[in-house]
């Protein structure tokens, strides 16, 4: 190589570099250019149904549940960690709050604020399991995700609670699922409480010390420890938080389908690590954010209707979103080996 060459070497290495500390700096770029490319894909595909306010308002009601869990998870995932149990708690939240009110009697607005609580309580016992136990994150919720099913089942009797009886007796639980309408548009209430949720997140993650703790609890523990921070507390805070998040879920998920059941919850655990991770939030912690786990459950949300709108099986739905995050791991894993 000549000496000429040299320099537009190093300009084209540098510039690479810039690129790579950049989309290590910002990993929602990635998920954002996913949901552009693929709602310009679908638009050409399926045509102007698919921008239709009707379908678009559907998506963003059908990914409400799944994007309020997400968001639980995506305070778990920032430290590290992974809570299989989201679904189980939200679902147990959901059947605690039908129960009181239906069948113990108790005021809706008490058996909904004790239906919340059931879900933190859910989220202090797998955070105190990891905390004082010192064990795996994933084993601990994969045997919580056993116990709380068990608890729905033995509570509901495997029994759905209809949609005439809470809007009888316990109106406020299908609150969540009220519509407002916007022209063409349709928002529901749950939509709304979940975009409420999120900018309240993303504050707290991006402007106060204890979002900073959480990041640097996820990017290094020891490091975090001798820095002063208590590392046990976050993560018990953390899975607190998480639990009365999927608490709130519960409620929303009464709101969207009218009911209390017992298999509302379905592929949720899944769903809501599928978010996350396409979100462009690192499975290994301290690094992602609330914005980009919005956009991957979008992503999700507008695959798989892009795809029914087309005309495809379930299983090439399940199959995009299988290939969508193993594509998310591995760059992640990628930009990870070449920024260290």
């Amino acid at each position: 190589m000549s000496s000429d060459d040299t320099p537009h070497f190093s300009e084209h290495a540098g510039f690479g570099r810039r690129v790579i500390n950049f989309l290590h700096g910002n990993p929602t770029i990635i998920p954002f250019l996913v949901l552009i490319i693929g709602l310009a894909i679908f638009s050409l595909i399926v045509g102007k149904r698919f921008f239709h306010p009707f379908n678009l308002s559907l998506v963003l009601q059908q990914v409400t549940v799944i994007g309020m869990l997400a968001l639980a998870q995506t305070l778990i995932i920032l430290t590290a960690g992974i809570d299989l149990s989201v679904g189980a708690i939200m679902v147990l939240s959901s059947v605690a709050m039908g129960q009181m009110a239906l069948t113990l009697g108790l005021p809706p607005e008490i058996a909904l604020l004790a239906g919340i609580a059931v879900g933190g309580a859910c989220g202090a016992l797998n955070g105190l399991l990891i905390t004082w136990l010192r064990l795996p994150p994933f084993i601990v919720t994969l045997g919580t995700w056993s116990i709380f099913n068990a608890f729905v089942q033995f509570w509901s009797r495997g029994q759905t609670i209809r949609q005439q009886e809470i809007a009888a007796e316990a109106a406020i639980l299908q609150w969540t699922g009220t519509a407002l309408q916007f022209g063409a548009w349709r928002l529901t209430l749950g939509s709304v409480l979940m975009l409420g949720l999120a900018a309240l997140l993303w504050y707290m993650l991006n402007r106060t010390a204890y979002g900073r703790h959480i990041y640097a609890v996820g990017n290094d523990p020891e490091a975090a420890r001798l820095s002063g921070i208590s590392t046990q507390r976050v993560l018990f805070s953390v899975y607190l938080l998480a639990g009365v998040i999927c608490g709130l879920a519960g409620w929303v998920l009464i709101g969207r389908i009218g009911a209390v059941s017992p298999l509302g919850g379905g592929s949720a655990n899944l769903d809501s690590i599928t978010a996350v991770v396409i979100g462009g939030t690192s499975l290994f912690g301290g690094r992602g954010s609330i914005i980009g786990t919005l956009i991957g459950a979008l992503i999700v949300g507008f695959f798989r209707n892009g795809l029914a709108l087309a005309g495809l099986d379930v299983l090439w739905q399940e199959f995009s979103i299988g290939c969508l995050i193993i594509m998310a791991v591995g760059f992640d894993q990628w930009l990870r080996r070449i920024s260290n």
